[in-house]
């Protein structure tokens, strides 16, 4: 797996991956050499399919932000095609999370804005302080969200939220977002958010890897699909995973009313 970055930060501590953008600086902003190194990172992650990591943490350096946005700098003198080339690179890492075989976890501490709220969207689920704060503000600066914000936000909090959301490019505080189910949980302090998430990560610890695995891609394919298709997915994952080791441990473990050694197999 690639270590050598320095936009980002990523360690395995105790079965949990903790990855951090680390440009505290500029308040953790999205510029071509944080999405190449997240691109990089994630891709590693998949192709070297591992369940001895649980999930992976993801937050932003300091407390003022967990991503600002895109790097606006960067961004001010762009051509059409490097524009193009741009919001390809942030999208193809939002899928990237969203194609990773174990759950990220959003803490959200500070300023998600623009490309921060799109990348928090991608992972699985947002937990976030009372400091959070959420937005698509890019209508602001006569552009429109890049990298998956018009098609992830309506998914998130319904499509006529989501419309005002964008096209006003307010702000969301973290009660608002809460209440609209953008974040599950709101927290105190980034440090009790932290203990949330692996408090999640230490009850999936005693589920089935490979059950996690097949009920994230069910959901993220349901997403583009009708509802008979989705339920059609479902069903076909569901009958697969009765040909699976942890399927076949889980229900005998029950039936001996014993605690389950799943391999994610």
């Amino acid at each position: 797996m690639s270590t050598n970055f320095e936009t980002i930060n990523y360690e395995v501590k105790e079965g949990v991956g903790y990855l951090t953008i680390n440009r505290e600086k500029a308040l953790n902003a999205l510029n071509s050499q944080v999405l190449t190194e997240l691109k990089t990172l994630l891709t590693d992650l998949i192709e070297k399919k591992s369940y001895e990591t649980k999930g992976i943490i993801l937050t932003g350096a300091g407390e003022k932000a967990f991503i600002a946005g895109a790097d606006i700098k960067e961004m001010a003198d762009m051509t059409v095609d490097q524009a193009k080339e741009f919001g390809e690179l942030g999208q193809s890492v939002t899928t990237l999370f969203e194609k990773l075989h174990i759950p990220v976890i959003a803490c959200v501490n500070g300023f998600a804005l623009g490309g921060g709220c799109e990348i928090a969207m991608s992972c699985d689920f947002i937990y976030a302080t009372n400091s959070a704060v959420f937005g698509q503000p890019e209508v602001k600066l006569g552009l429109i969200p890049g990298f998956g914000g018009t098609q992830r936000l309506s998914r998130y909090i319904g499509r006529n939220r989501a419309r005002e959301i964008v096209y006003t490019g307010r702000n969301m505080k973290a009660e608002e977002a809460h209440r609209v189910g953008l974040a599950v949980w709101v927290f105190e302090s980034k440090e009790d958010m932290i203990k949330g998430a692996l408090n999640a990560f230490s009850m999936m610890s005693k589920v089935s890897p490979l059950a996690i695995e097949t009920a994230k891609k069910v959901m993220n394919d349901g997403n583009d699909l009708t509802v008979e298709q989705g339920l059609q997915c479902e069903l076909d994952q569901f009958a697969n995973i009765f040909g699976s080791e942890d399927m076949k441990e889980g229900t005998k473990a029950f039936m001996e009313k014993r605690a389950p050694n799943f391999t994610g197999k």
